[in-house]
């Protein structure tokens, strides 16, 4: 009973305070909005692809995320999710779908052949998508398991929640288009 007597409730510094009223940093509510709403646009050719699929359904479900709308327009998503052996012939398409995507965008190589072109080291074979996009979030495996993909999208997560909200707009970033040949 005595420790309950010293107990004392500390009040709010003037002008902070009041009913609903939360004070932080217009970066991290962005951040946190952005990376609880990503909309993901799956690129997928190969068996990658259908592990996506699982990771989709209900015993791993990708909704809890906040990514369960996907979307096949890349003008309605921000998360370009590529899964696959990506040939040559498709890179052009695949930086196509890239560029059509709008600001802020975020890509997720799932595999090894979307990561490195995975056992496939062949003339006809993109060697990674890194050579025609920025990547930022690898996945490794062959195929990964949905476990894997998830544990990838926490990690962009992550990064889409400390991203400062000027960063798109900054010289760094900026150049890093530019070496893509993106403008």
């Amino acid at each position: 009973m005595s420790d309950q007597k010293d107990i004392k409730i500390v009040g709010a510094p003037a002008g902070i305070e009041g009913q609903g009223f939360f004070a932080t940093k217009l970066d991290e509510v962005v951040g946190l909005a952005r990376a609880n709403s990503l909309w993901p646009l799956p690129f997928a050719t190969s068996c990658c692809g259908i592990e996506f699929m699982a990771t989709m359904a209900a015993t791993y479900d990708l909704a809890r995320f906040g990514s369960e709308r996907m979307s096949f327009s890349p003008r309605q998503a921000d998360m370009l999710l590529v899964m696959g052996t990506i040939a040559k012939k498709m890179a052009p398409i695949l930086r196509q779908v890239y560029e059509q995507m709008a600001e802020p965008r975020w890509v997720i190589a799932v595999g090894a052949c979307a990561s490195s072109g995975g056992v496939f080291d062949t003339y006809s074979v993109l060697q990674g998508i890194d050579k025609v996009i920025p990547v930022d979030v690898y996945v490794p495996g062959c195929p990964p398991r949905p476990e894997q993909i998830l544990d990838g999208i926490l990690t962009l997560q992550d990064i889409v929640k400390n991203e400062s909200v000027r960063r798109r707009s900054s010289p760094e970033y900026q150049e890093l288009l530019a070496s893509y040949n993106i403008t």
